[in-house]
């Protein structure tokens, strides 16, 4: 596992061959599982959950727009290369890492991460892994979000193998189909019930304009608007985000400054809204739309939007986050627990 790499093949070739490896991920899924524990701290620091809670509270009354950030942290990093916290790592010279390429650069609240593992080293100095801060800061980032608490489950250890293009070869984009998503998804063991419940994390945040200006304004190349979005958010979405300029780049995901909430009117509330919002109008990206496109995912979409109670949904969601979470983990004597979450141990 820590061996470094091969340079991957371009994301078309990957798709081809993601569902031989299904079954090869699906055993390494079974061994994290019995590796990994709730209060795996619990001799050693068992403080650590509360630490990072603490921190929390009081990171996200500074800023609560970094709730959302948080929680896309711990997806991009389980999606790269395993829960591993190598998402954190500063690119140096001659190695820029997965912090640093084009998917990760809208990502904020590593400064947040840090906080918390500073704090943590003044009273378990080098015992809980950036990986797990991450994993357990995701939880609370929810949480706090007036969503579900559930156990995550801890013993990750760190990760220092880290390479930018790896990140978009293992990404989904936002203008997935389903075919697309659910590939890529498979490739992590994740299953199309554990899509449609993972995207809920669309209920909280924002992107910029970057990633949906194609579907606005040239989705087929013809200069025209993607006919899964209804007519009205449509139009709505363009009073935000007017056509690209020629020659605009996407620093970190996004022509401009401009927010645009992936989950209108309650994009700081993490609820069942999401559900909803996709249901009537598309949702944001050609992303959330795709999952209408599955029965799977659209027969679960529409049950959590007609929902009553968000009890179901939030028990669902514990068990995809915790599932997630046990993606490619290195535990044991593999990988390391970093003093400082972002600098690499030589």
């Amino acid at each position: 596992m820590w061996r470094e790499r091969r340079r991957q093949p371009p994301p078309q070739l990957r798709l081809l061959v993601a569902a031989a490896m299904v079954v090869v991920v699906g055993a390494l899924a079974s061994a994290a599982e019995a590796a990994l524990q709730v209060g795996f701290y619990q001799d050693k620091c068992p403080i650590a959950e509360d630490v990072v809670l603490e921190e929390m509270r009081l990171i996200l009354m500074e800023d609560a727009t970094l709730a959302p950030s948080l929680l896309r942290m711990h997806y991009h990093d389980c999606f790269v290369q395993g829960c591993d916290g190598s998402i954190m790592l500063r690119s140096r010279k001659g190695k820029t890492t997965e912090r640093d390429a084009l998917p990760n650069r809208s990502i904020r609240g590593f400064d947040a991460i840090e906080r918390i593992k500073a704090r943590l080293e003044t009273v378990c100095p080098l015992i809980v892994s950036c990986a797990d801060i991450i994993a357990v800061a995701a939880r609370d980032a929810v949480y706090l979000s007036h969503g579900p608490w559930y156990d995550v489950e801890t013993g990750r250890r760190d990760g220092n193998v880290t390479v930018a293009e790896y990140v978009e070869n293992d990404l989904p984009p936002p203008d997935s189909n389903i075919v697309d998503v659910k590939t890529f998804f498979s490739v992590k063991s994740l299953n199309s019930k554990d899509i449609a419940v993972l995207f809920g994390c669309h209920s909280i945040g924002t992107s910029h304009c970057g990633p949906i200006q194609k579907r606005l304004y040239n989705f087929t190349g013809n200069m025209d608007q993607d006919p899964s979005l209804s007519p009205a958010y449509a139009a709505e979405l363009k009073k935000l985000c007017p056509p690209p300029r020629p020659g605009a780049g996407d620093e970190g995901g996004g022509e401009g400054k401009t927010k645009v909430p992936m989950d209108p009117g309650s994009n700081y509330t993490f609820d069942l809204s999401y559900y909803r919002h996709v249901l009537a109008t598309g949702g944001l990206f050609q992303s959330d739309a795709s999952l209408l496109d599955d029965p799977v995912t659209r027969d679960y979409v529409e049950k959590v939007a007609k929902a009553l109670s968000p009890d179901e949904y939030y028990a669902d969601f514990a068990v995809a986050m915790v599932k997630m979470g046990r993606t490619d983990v290195l535990v044991g004597d593999l990988g390391e627990i970093r003093p400082t979450c972002g600098i690499f141990v030589d």
